[in-house]
This record gives C-alpha cells, sequence and structure tokens, in this order.
C-alpha cells in the first residue's frame, strides 16, 4: 500500500470511527446508523491485497467491538471471514463497479448480521435476540447500502492505489 493510499484509509476510519461513535448516535435512531467499518473492510477486500487486508479487516472488526460494547472479538471473528469471502471473489470480478461496491456491501451487511446471530446463539443464553436482530436487518441493509453508494461517488473511491 501506498504510503499516500495508507493515510488516506487511516483519516477514513479515523473519521468513521467518529461519526458512528459520537455523533450520528445523537442525531440518527439506532436502526439507521451506517455501519461505516464494515463498508471500509469491504472496500480493502474489492480493492486491498491479502497482506494488508487481513490484519486490517480483523482489526477493524476488533475496533467495532470495542466500541460496540459487545463480545470482544465477534465481530472481529465475522470481519475476517467476510474479507476473505468477498477478496476470493474479487479477484475474479471487476473490483472498481461502484455497482458491485454496493452489493458486495449489501451482502456483507446479511452475512455480518447472520454470522452474529449464529454466534451469539451458539455462545450466549439469550432469548429473544433473534427477533431483535430481524428487525433493525432490513433498514440496516438499506442505510448500509445508501452509505456505499454514496462512498463510490468520491473520488478517492476510483483513486486508491494498491502495491502489492
Amino acid at each position: 500500500m501506498s504510503r499516500r493510499s495508507a493515510i488516506v484509509l487511516a483519516i477514513a476510519v479515523l473519521l468513521a470511527v467518529i461519526l458512528q461513535i459520537s455523533v450520528l448516535p445523537v442525531h440518527v435512531a439506532s436502526n439507521f446508523k451506517p455501519d461505516m467499518l464494515l463498508i471500509i473492510m469491504v472496500f480493502l477486500a474489492l480493492r486491498g491485497s491479502y497482506q494488508t487486508g487481513t490484519p486490517l479487516a480483523w482489526l477493524l472488526g476488533l475496533l467495532k467491538d470495542v466500541f460496540s460494547g459487545l463480545y470482544l472479538g465477534l465481530n472481529a471473528f465475522t470481519f475476517l471471514i467476510i474479507f476473505l469471502v468477498i477478496k476470493s471473489m474479487a479477484d475474479r470480478l471487476y473490483a472498481e463497479s461502484g455497482f458491485l461496491f454496493v452489493v458486495a456491501v449489501s451482502a456483507a451487511s446479511l452475512a455480518c448480521v447472520a454470522a452474529d446471530l449464529v454466534l451469539l446463539l451458539m455462545f450466549t443464553k439469550t432469548s429473544g435476540i433473534a427477533y431483535s436482530m430481524a428487525g433493525d436487518l432490513i433498514p440496516h441493509l438499506l442505510v448500509n447500502a445508501f452509505f456505499a453508494s454514496l462512498a463510490a461517488l468520491l473520488p478517492a473511491f476510483t483513486r486508491f492505489e494498491e502495491v502489492a
């Protein structure tokens, strides 16, 4: 990854964390908040390499775990698995497509909720968790797709270069 791309990525992650943790919870209802760290992870899966993207996907998930208050490692594991699945398919597709990015973010949002649900059902005794997660699924999916379509319009989306 070039130095310029690393700086842009670090600024994007910092802004995403600030928006997702402090600004959006005050002004937006909980089920209409985008998962900006997931969007950045999908971007890395489509455009980055395995060497830089794999640890970054795990760290982005761990960062989400730290600020969400859920079990530490839950999102780190799901982000890593989703990254590896998307990255294995991204080499066969036209990864610069904005439409593919929106579709990949939508699929990753569904996969993240499904994987979190399966892991929570396996390792906790929480009653009613499936109903609460299913109720927020459609708004969460639509908001993530909307923010992914906005991110695809940014000039940095087309200029990101990865040097493996």
